[in-house]
């Protein structure tokens, strides 16, 4: 019974998990971490998670469009290339 659990539990998670990265928007389901840092005025930035590069900004997180599979949140700025 309990194994029956944790394998449901499992699936539902990994499906969830599938369902999150392809959000059916055209966000790039590439993507790394970066860490925090100090910007030059003293503004601390909190670490977060980017798309890698690839030549077109169209399918990046915070394009218009676009969902964030980590935050939820969708992407307002238009693409300047």
């Amino acid at each position: 019974m309990i194994r029956s659990v944790f394998v449901v539990a499992l699936l539902t998670w990994s499906v969830g998990a599938a369902q999150a990265q392809y959000l059916g928007t055209g966000s790039n389901p590439n993507s790394h971490s970066v860490s925090g840092y100090t910007r030059s005025n003293g503004t601390y930035v909190q670490p977060y998670v980017a798309t890698n590069p690839n030549g077109t900004q169209r399918d990046n997180y915070g394009t218009s469009g676009n969902v964030n599979p980590y935050t939820g949140a969708t992407g307002h700025r238009t693409p300047r290339y």
